[in-house]
């Protein structure tokens, strides 16, 4: 079996598959794994140089298909687990959002509460609409409106959109309120917030993603699973006899060239930009491990270590045409506007990556147009976070997706394999 892709949607269906038996053979056309989660060396020409994350990639508790996929590869005690979350306000308050005694989906309520970016009235009405995406999540019509239509339905202000809604909903789904389907954005916050009481906390990958999604893992992904670096497979001809299946795990913009004539409907997807921005100052400037930032451009922020941190901006289409010093600029005087230390600091080096193509848009009615695993070919499988994986275009997206297609695989050979964690 060949798989085109050595993202995460491929490796996921290579190590359900490699697990039961099958030859599977992974072809990737850059030099590592991992896709749109990889990392780099700063200076390529340094075989001793700092390797970067392209962007910080986090994932939550409730995560459950990426958490099994990391315990096959063995890398699961590489990520860490943090059960509070940072609010930072301009001027360096800091609001803490981490569960209480409360059982779920009341668990966050005393945080909420006490949060001080929003008022009395807003922290109530903030509680009774979290409750109204429980009541509602499996109601019709949600893929036809915005999230920001039915936040504005339910009454929600501008304060605790911005403080609240906003910086979550943008981190998740890689898209702003106003553009973003209120589907994916439900999910988000049910499963993510509501439905379980750890189901929020965050787990960050505390060593670069490509010791995640090495070539050395290859072994524990199965004893017949082979893993092709620098091997770009162009085009898959169903009918040449070249594998029993194949499995197509690239982005949806490169779908048509190397399976053309599979029908999908690919008109409406574009993609949403991430723009990550890593820099190195000559002294700590926090000692926060993370941070949500509030009412700037800088959506969060990451201490990778005492002097070096990473910036995220999500849905960054504003990023784009900016210079990487005008970039910098922005990011050495905002970091100033949380943490007072950032503005004496001297900013030793930075470094600028600009995710084009990291996500596709999840707009309304889209939905309907994400294709599952199965072709018009029965020897043909699709998988990507872009395909209908029951979730948005995350890394736990991409890996149901993967064990997805491994499941339409074996049912095809008339196995009845599941792999797909609830």
């Amino acid at each position: 079996m060949i798989v085109a892709g050595g993202g995460l949607a491929g490796l996921a269906a290579a190590a359900a598959l490699g697990s039961i038996g099958f030859e599977v053979h992974v072809h990737e056309a850059r030099p590592f794994l991992g896709g749109r989660a990889a990392s780099y060396p700063v200076s390529p020409s340094d075989d001793n140089s700092e390797r970067i994350d392209n962007c910080q990639h986090v994932l939550l508790r409730c995560c459950t298909n990426l958490l099994d996929f990391y315990r096959r590869c063995g890398v699961a005690d590489r990520i860490r687990f943090f059960d509070e979350l940072y609010f930072v306000r301009p001027g360096g308050a800091v609001d803490v959002l981490k569960r209480g005694l409360l059982p779920a989906p009341l668990h966050l309520f005393g945080s909420m509460v006490r949060f001080g970016a929003l008022n009395w009235g807003e922290k109530i009405s903030l509680v009774r609409t979290l409750l109204a995406v429980r009541r509602e999540r499996n109601r019709s019509g949600l893929d036809r409106i915005t999230m920001a239509d039915w936040l504005a339905s339910k009454g929600q202000s501008r304060a605790a959109i911005d403080h609240f809604w906003r910086p979550i909903l943008v981190s998740a789904l890689n898209e702003e309120p106003e553009r973003a389907s209120a589907l994916p954005a439900f999910q988000v916050f049910w499963q993510g917030m509501l439905q379980s009481s750890n189901g929020f906390e965050m787990g960050v990958p505390a060593v670069p993603l490509a010791e995640l999604y090495s070539a050395a893992l290859e072994a524990r992904l199965g004893t017949d699973v082979r893993v092709h670096l620098r091997s770009m497979i162009d085009r898959i001809d169903p009918r040449d006899g070249g594998a029993d299946f194949y499995i197509s795990a690239v982005p949806f913009e490169r779908i048509e060239s190397l399976l053309p004539g599979l029908g999908l409907r690919l008109g409406r997807f574009e993609h949403s930009p991430i723009t990550g921005i890593h820099v190195w100052f000559d002294r700590p400037i926090t000692k926060l491990p993370h941070a949500v930032l509030l009412d700037r451009t800088i959506q969060w922020m990451f201490r990778k270590s005492e002097t070096y941190i990473q910036a995220v901006v999500s849905a960054s289409r504003g990023l784009i045409p900016m210079s990487k010093s005008e970039i910098v600029a922005l990011v050495h005087r905002e970091l100033g506007d949380y943490f007072p230390e950032a503005r004496t600091a001297r900013m030793e080096r930075a470094h600028v990556v600009k995710e084009v193509r990291a996500t596709y848009s999840a707009v309304p009615g889209l939905e309907a147009d994400r294709p599952r695993a199965e072709t018009r070919y029965p020897n043909v499988f699709l998988a990507g976070d872009w395909t209908a994986s029951g979730w948005p275009a995350t890394m736990e997206g991409a890996v149901r997706s993967g064990y997805l297609a491994a499941e339409a695989i074996a049912r095809a050979t008339g196995r009845a394999e599941r792999f797909l964690l609830p």
